[in-house]
């Protein structure tokens, strides 16, 4: 199962939002900046990239299919987009071994803004995990976002985290959402098989995306883990000590989603204690995050105060 938003020719949830904007795109009425707020792998991305192909597609063979909610993979201005070659768009997001999206990327953004198109079609720039921009990238955005320029239309996405005051009131906002089981119809429909049947569904949270939810599948999948029968407690104690996460960065946040979904699970009124636990536990997840600490600390800590004690 792929989850890269470029590729994801269908859009199956998020209609609401894609309906409010394509009638402002058919009005000509579209504001060139829009703010994508939610949680990681809820789809923000795709949606952001089927709205490109709506409006660059316009009066293309193979247009955008608005009936089923469909790119054609015949089109054109999907094709380019593809091979990193369509003059109308331009991507921003955090590099390979990277920890923020910094200034030179905003400087080489601005080069390319610069340049004349050679065609009249709307340009798009989008721009991903905004939060990560470092504070020289949002000074030199900012910038731009101030310049006048109705040809150009910046998406900016950010995966629920505080976005500056300033940057946010420029935009148009979305807030986009799932349900647990909205998520899990996606996952099925990319599938075409039952989640349930590979993944136990109490290792599910409230706030499950699709990409947690293919990031568990392939946990499972990679590491020969049998999801469906293991509960949360023996998938965290084999996650944690066959450090599992060591081998693959993406299952440490695997582990952070699984250990706040312990503790909701099993936190009452009565048990100050485990809330105490929770709460030093959620600090100690968001220290470890931002100060980039060793991880593995605070999962054996964890292992030996929680599960086993």
């Amino acid at each position: 199962m792929n989850l890269n938003p470029l590729t994801q020719i269908n859009l199956f949830e998020h209609k609401e939002i894609f309906n409010q904007l394509y009638k402002l795109s058919k009005n000509d009425t579209l504001p060139n900046k829009i703010l994508l707020s939610g949680e990681k792998g809820i789809g923000k991305s795709t949606l952001a990239y089927h709205l490109i192909n709506l409006v660059l597609s316009e009066n293309e063979e193979h247009p955008y299919d608005f009936e089923n909610n469909k790119i054609n993979p015949d089109n054109k201005s999907y094709k380019l987009i593809l091979n990193k070659s369509n003059p109308n768009f331009y991507l921003i997001d955090v590099l390979e071994e990277k920890k923020n999206i910094d200034i030179n990327q905003i400087r080489e953004l601005i080069i390319n803004l610069n340049k004349s198109s050679f065609n009249n079609k709307k340009r798009f720039v989008l721009i991903d995990n905004i939060e990560l921009l470092n504070l020289n990238s949002i000074n030199a955005l900012l910038k731009i976002l101030e310049e006048p320029n109705e040809n150009i239309n910046f998406i900016l996405i950010n995966n629920n985290k505080r976005v500056l005051p300033t940057l946010k009131s420029r935009c148009l906002n979305f807030k986009v959402f799932l349900t647990k089981d909205q998520s899990i119809r996606i996952v099925n429909q990319l599938l075409n098989d039952d989640i349930n049947t590979i993944i136990n569904n109490k290792l599910f949270d409230y706030y499950a995306t699709p990409g947690k939810l293919f990031k568990l599948i392939k946990l499972s999948e990679e590491y020969d883990l049998d999801l469906a029968k293991f509960d949360l407690n023996t998938t965290l104690t084999t996650i944690i000590k066959d450090k599992i996460y060591k081998k693959d960065k993406s299952i440490t946040e695997i582990i952070y989603s699984l250990i706040e979904l312990y503790f909701r699970n099993n936190i009452s009124s009565e048990n100050i204690s485990l809330l105490k636990s929770y709460h030093y536990f959620l600090e100690k997840i968001n220290n470890t995050k931002i100060y980039n600490l060793d991880e593995e600390t605070l999962f054996m800590e964890f292992e030996d105060k929680i599960l086993n004690g």
